[in-house]
């Protein structure tokens, strides 16, 4: 059974910083393409980074130079570092496993002063 657990959102002013960690179960972690992707109310659900079995990371435009993706197979653990955050940015925020339909439940990150 693949478990996917979101942490480390919540609420940061404009230019802030936060991490969100996501465990995962399985030995299939480190195999596998992980990526974060976010929702904001009214709009889709978009890709915002990925980063493959290799460490090989890929960035939407909206985030490059600001948001850094991470794994540690170690720990069956992908990471988003956030910086320079923007009210933009606010959202939920769910890693996925893969292309398939794999996902967290998801953490909310505001970005309000």
């Amino acid at each position: 059974q693949v478990q996917l657990v979101e942490s480390g959102g919540g609420l940061v002013q404009p230019g802030g910083s936060l991490t969100l960690s996501c465990a995962a179960s399985g030995s299939w972690f480190r195999f596998d393409t992980m990526g974060w992707y976010r929702q904001a109310p009214g709009k889709q659900r978009e890709l915002v980074a990925r980063i493959s079995r290799y460490g090989i990371t890929n960035y939407a435009d909206s985030v490059k130079g600001r948001f850094t993706i991470s794994r540690d197979n170690a720990k069956n653990t992908v990471y988003l570092q956030m910086n320079s955050l923007k009210p933009d940015d606010t959202a939920v925020y769910y890693c996925r496993r893969g292309e398939g339909d794999y996902w967290g439940q998801g953490t909310q990150v505001t970005v309000s002063s």
